[in-house]
């Protein structure tokens, strides 16, 4: 991965990384609250060897003292030095335990022995340390004195005597929180990885590139209206709903302009991934380019079209189909421009067959010989065959891709239906797609007041040429029944 896929991921799962973070401050915070402080007191010797000052006997001394240094600073934790610290304070525990609490260290080229205890008190930590320097001292003395008697060439001073320490040095809190702090990033950044490597749902542009290098139309926003407003002309013209439904159109035009066919379908890999609602909105975005469209209602298992224009369902599609009543008499004109629905009809019990059909292909033919433009809502891809029989018959297809809705293995599958139909796949749009975020497809260009009323937003859904203005005369010319109008 570059490093671009890297800040995308920590930019998806930043709440993951944060809660690992906090998580980790509170464990180093309990972790130095739940410790009991520990002290640590020092103490420091010289050590220096008895001459009679010549040059040459200094050069000596010096060379000799420290090479015995680092010998003195392993004697200091052996029995010969702490026994007697022990016997000397009456402490409760051996010379091998009280091994672990002190250490010992000089510095390189140094002649200075540092001798350092830990314990929970701070006065007992620097009685020990002071009483081991002078165990030290009398131990090294016995060590270094001559066999034929005399002194001992080696001195050892004390010259930094223990005192007992104001703060505790162990645990540190600033260090257990920097600690916990980065271990819980740490921790976080490669859940967030793992999390992203083993998530296959796909979310925006770049999960589609990993499989597929099929052109985007444009993508659609999440909005919380849409549900209760789903229909383009319910949203103010300059919302980011609404360029976003243009700009699709545009594309759109773009891709399928070397295309005879005037027909393009619509549809997705699975059901909840909103194709009924693009598909919609679509033709109403070209309609009102000024180009006369049909809006065709190919759902035949779930039909949706018809609840979002408020039209009659149960004559359409079908109804064509079986021969019972000519197509243009089905049309169902709806708002001001020039749109017209052709709903499902009533659900029949082979769905497949009749898309597949003779029919199917000559009532394509014959709307693309009136309209400028056919869009055909078709169903998903992977539970049915129904759209990729009909791919076959159109110009283009169109697949609507729902952010966090389909699975990259599923999406894998509908592109190869598509392939193997030999599908003119047009482009992907993608849907339900975040406002913020990595994976954001939003129009900057355009900006309106929320407040301020839009002739588009107060206009009915169902204007003077909807269904409710014709409905009347659609069922005396469709089933027979006659008219109010007739019967007065």
């Amino acid at each position: 991965m570059e490093l671009s896929d890297y800040l995308r991921i920590l930019r998806r799962n930043w709440l993951l990384i944060i809660a690992c973070a906090i998580v980790g401050l509170l464990v180093g915070a309990v972790t130095s609250f739940a410790v009991r402080p520990t002290y640590t007191a020092e103490t420091k010797l010289f050590v220096a060897i008895q001459s009679s000052g010549s040059v040459q006997e200094l050069q000596q001394g010096n060379t000799f003292t420290q090479a015995r240094v680092q010998s003195y600073v392993e004697t200091v934790t052996e029995p010969l030095v702490l026994q007697p610290v022990v016997e000397t304070l009456g402490l409760d525990i051996t010379a091998a335990q009280l091994a672990e609490k002190v250490t010992a260290n000089a510095d390189l080229n140094t002649v200075i022995i540092t001798i350092a205890v830990e314990d929970k008190s701070p006065v007992q930590a620097a009685a020990i340390a002071q009483a081991t320097a002078d165990s030290l001292v009398e131990s090294v003395g016995g060590l270094e004195n001559p066999a034929e008697g005399g002194i001992s060439p080696v001195n050892l001073t004390v010259i930094t005597p223990a005192t007992a320490p104001s703060q505790p040095s162990a645990p540190n809190m600033r260090l257990n929180l920097a600690l916990g702090l980065l271990v819980g990033i740490a921790l976080g950044a490669g859940a967030a990885v793992l999390r992203t490597t083993l998530d296959t749902r796909v979310r925006g542009e770049s999960d589609l590139r990993r499989i597929s290098d099929a052109p985007i139309l444009g993508g659609i926003s999440f909005d919380t209206d849409a549900q209760k407003k789903p229909l383009l002309t319910q949203a103010p013209a300059q919302s980011p709903r609404a360029e976003s439904f243009r700009q699709i159109r545009t594309n759109l035009q773009f891709a399928h302009v070397s295309h005879k066919s005037k027909a393009v379908l619509v549809t997705s890999s699975l059901p909840g991934e909103g194709k009924s609602t693009t598909a919609t909105n679509l033709a109403i975005a070209i309609a009102q380019a000024g180009q006369s469209v049909v809006l065709v209602d190919a759902d035949l298992r779930r039909p949706r079209v018809d609840e979002y224009l408020g039209l009659e369902r149960n004559a359409g599609l079908t109804t064509a189909l079986i021969g019972r009543a000519d197509v243009e008499d089905l049309l169902q004109p709806w708002g001001t421009d020039e749109l017209y629905i052709l709903t499902a009809g009533q659900i029949p019990p082979n769905p497949s067959e009749l898309l597949g059909s003779d029919a199917m292909k000559q009532l394509i033919t014959r709307l693309e010989q009136k309209f400028d433009a056919v869009i055909i809502d078709a169903p998903p891809l992977l539970p049915v065959t129904d759209a990729a029989v009909l791919a076959q018959e159109v110009g283009g297809v169109v697949l609507v891709v729902g952010s966090s809705k389909v699975r990259l293995p599923d999406l894998q599958k509908s592109l190869g239906n598509l392939t193997m139909v030999e599908a003119d796949l047009l482009g992907v749009v993608f849907n339900l797609l975040p406002s913020k975020g990595p994976d954001a497809y939003a129009y900057s260009y355009y900006s309106y007041d929320s407040t301020e009323p839009s002739s588009l937003e107060s206009t009915p859904v169902l204007t003077s040429r909807s269904t409710k203005a014709t409905g009347s005369d659609f069922d005396e010319r469709i089933f027979g029944i006659p008219s109010q109008t007739s019967k007065s």
